[in-house]
């Protein structure tokens, strides 16, 4: 019986997290806040932990799930105990708050809520800035060595812009969210690099140009060293995650850990080449590029905008396969002009909605994409989809299934 009651307070403490709290994912707009005040309050009624904590605080329109797995793997392997919070979480909300790649217990999500709720109804905080304070709050009470905090969006008004960081991460810039960030590469960067702290090293990935100006002039300003993962030129160990530009955040990542060590951190090769090899079994990290089955070959991915498809799609001219079988759906608030223009004609689609408020309507995706030119049938959910995906491909031929996090988290 107390086991019963305790699931049944669990279960109303997400319901509670996910139905009252805004929450951007699901709904969009509505769950956006554009300033630190919240997340400013929450921390000074948690004692402010994130004055007492360390960090290496990753941004970046993609790569940055990837280059912050990367990260903690390789702290956990060299004996730090490592903290990682990241978003969104495909199948369970404790994805986002780990401590050596195990889940936040469930007893501390019930506990934390139970004890703030009443503290914060004023606020009325958005669902990340509750997840961001219950992370901090739960790291300092573990008494990590080292957070890997991964921003939810943007950069200088992102919720996790508190802290001052061992190393701030830009991994990529690219078109993302332009209603809050900007629609110009440029600005989508001064948001970007708002992470970047006065004295503190921020590591960059490949930027375009136009971003690439306004971060080295944001860390001239503020007196950050810069480093460029470019530049990084060791021999890359193997690396256990598939998929396209893995290599370019494994330069990330470890110049990244490169940066830690020049600033004390002990972090041995063998701990490096272990990290690298071992991310998924380290950290639980999936959704990215993740295998499904081989024969049809069916893989599963993140990529959710512009810039992270036309690496899928580079990707995939890689593979020798007959036909493409395309699942896909997306959000509603994302202007998908570009997104659809980058996609196979001859793949056959399988147009669907994610089970979230902010899914763009099946028969509406299957409209938009029918004027670039992409044909297939339209389905009520992700489950039958996929399933008509399963029974027309061959075995030579190739299943993608795609273009939401939330598509994605109902298959893997």
């Amino acid at each position: 019986m107390e086991q019963q009651e305790f699931d049944q307070r669990y279960t109303e403490t997400l319901e509670f997290l996910f139905s009252q709290l805004p929450m951007f994912q699901r709904v969009g707009a509505a769950a956006y806040k554009a300033d630190l005040n919240n997340t400013l309050a929450l921390c000074s009624m948690l004692g402010n932990p994130e004055q007492h904590l360390r960090f290496v605080h990753v941004a970046g329109t993609n790569g940055k799930g990837s280059v912050s797995h990367m990260t903690a793997s390789v702290l956990q392997e060299a004996g730090y105990k490592t903290g990682l919070f990241t978003s969104p979480h495909l199948r369970d909300f404790r994805e986002r708050i780990k401590v050596n790649g195990k889940l936040m217990e469930r007893e501390a999500v019930v506990s934390f809520v139970e004890r703030y709720r009443s503290d914060w109804s004023h606020l009325k905080p958005s669902f990340f800035e509750i997840t961001f304070a219950m992370a901090l709050w739960f790291f300092e009470r573990e008494k990590v060595d080292v957070v890997v905090l991964e921003t939810g969006m943007g950069g200088r008004l992102d919720s996790t812009n508190v802290v001052k960081p061992e190393v701030s991460v830009i991994t990529t810039i690219g078109f993302d969210h332009v209603q809050f960030l900007g629609n110009t590469l440029a600005a989508i960067a001064g948001e970007k690099a708002g992470i970047i702290k006065p004295a503190r090293p921020v590591v960059i990935g490949v930027l375009p140009r136009e971003a690439l100006e306004v971060v080295i002039a944001t860390a001239g300003e503020r007196k950050a060293p810069l480093v460029e993962s470019a530049r990084y030129d060791d021999p890359l160990p193997e690396i256990d995650l598939a998929g396209p530009f893995q290599k370019e955040n494994a330069r990330t990542a470890l110049a990244t850990i490169a940066v830690l060590r020049r600033r004390g951190y002990s972090i041995s090769d063998d701990a490096i080449a272990a990290g690298m090899g071992k991310v998924a079994t380290n950290t639980g990290f999936k959704g990215r590029w993740h295998i499904l089955s081989e024969k049809p070959l069916t893989i599963a991915d993140c990529a959710h905008n512009e810039q992270g498809l036309r690496m899928v799609m580079h990707e995939l001219a890689r593979y020798d396969f007959h036909d493409l079988h395309f699942v896909i759906g997306v959000s509603g608030d994302k202007d998908l002009s570009g997104v659809l223009a980058l996609l196979p004609k001859t793949a056959t689609y399988y147009f669907t909605a994610a089970n979230v408020p902010r899914a763009l309507p099946a028969d509406q995706l299957q409209a938009l994409a029918g004027e670039h030119g992409l044909t297939g049938e339209y389905f009520p959910n992700v489950r039958k989809a996929y399933e008509a995906a399963r029974l027309y491909a061959k075995p030579n031929d190739v299943i993608y299934i795609g273009g939401s996090v939330f598509v994605v988290a109902e298959v893997v």
